[in-house]
């Protein structure tokens, strides 16, 4: 499990597990509770390079987003 610094966003980190090049755990700490929470659910089974590449670039305040911020994270975790 990768455990990754956000920034930039309200939610302050995110824990991230792939197995087999699919999202396995994905939990968003701080943040919009509901939000995040969907987010999280909605990622857990699919694809993670597919997921990366929806979320990449999607921009909420500072230049980058919850999404955007998982995105960076499942790179981080692509390269662990």
């Amino acid at each position: 499990m990768v455990h990754y610094r956000n920034f930039g966003t309200c939610s302050e980190s995110i824990d991230l597990e792939i197995r087999d090049g699919v999202i396995a755990e994905c939990r968003i700490n701080g943040g919009c509770r509901g939000n995040t929470q969907g987010l999280s659910k909605m990622v857990i089974g699919r694809n993670a390079e597919e997921v990366r590449d929806l979320l990449r670039g999607i921009q909420c305040r500072n230049g980058t987003s919850c999404p955007d911020q998982l995105s960076r994270a499942i790179d981080e975790c692509l390269r662990a």
